[in-house]
């Protein structure tokens, strides 16, 4: 079953039949500040119900930000005029769809998500077992801690965005994290290092933070 990361004026849930259909649903605002510590999900849900305005200016966010996610917008008949290809959605689903066509839109949307992780790791020959906690470049495993390996694999699911090391520190390390941002610089240091004649997978955006590239062509 899906992560499915609700955007909603109100907080709220816009596809009730997700809970029925087993879907996992994390709820935040129309607020940038909380794509910070959205946590990793499959699927972005963005509400078109009520708000047009803000929905569209939320979709111009994720859209500057490189957002990786399927976007998927929940619209009803009136609000459905105002969605163009501008808003950078993958799909689009009624309110008042039926059970089994969310069913079937959320299936596509997971399995266009799957495609780009899988192309990633085609692009940058970086390969992340979950289940075992290791990393192989092109073949060869890194030897790689515990924060390093999830700062890889961060930002390996979301390839192409920028981050700044305060996302990074909060996304990886928490928010009860006490060190400063520099412990993001010697970590990105030290994955650079393990990475090799691939360190450039990694760039460092001038007076922003760091993104990965799969093509290596990250710095700045």
């Amino acid at each position: 079953m899906a992560v499915v990361l609700a955007i909603s004026p109100a907080r709220e849930n816009p596809l009730p039949q997700l809970e029925i259909l087993g879907h996992q649903v994390v709820q935040i605002g129309f607020d940038a500040s909380q794509l910070v510590s959205a946590p990793r999900h499959d699927i972005t849900l963005l509400d078109c119900r009520t708000d047009l305005a803000n929905a569209k200016a939320m979709a111009r966010i994720l859209l500057a930000a490189n957002w990786s996610k399927p976007i998927v917008l929940v619209v009803t008949e009136a609000s459905l005029a105002a969605v163009n290809a501008d808003w950078g959605l993958t799909d689009f689903i009624f309110d008042s769809a039926s059970l089994g066509e969310v069913d079937v839109r959320i299936r596509l949307a997971s399995t266009l998500s799957q495609k780009i992780n899988e192309q990633s790791e085609i692009d940058s020959g970086l390969n992340i077992d979950d289940s075992s906690y290791t990393a192989k470049i092109s073949g060869r495993t890194l030897d790689l801690t515990f924060k390093e390996f999830e700062l890889l694999r961060y930002l390996n699911e979301n390839p192409n965005r920028v981050f700044t090391r305060e996302q990074l520190l909060s996304e990886v390390w928490g928010y009860d994290y006490f060190g400063g941002t520099r412990t993001v610089d010697v970590h990105v240091r030290r994955l650079r290092a393990k990475l090799g004649e691939s360190e450039s997978l990694i760039g460092t955006v001038r007076n922003v933070g760091y993104r990965l590239d799969p093509k290596g062509n990250a710095s700045e």
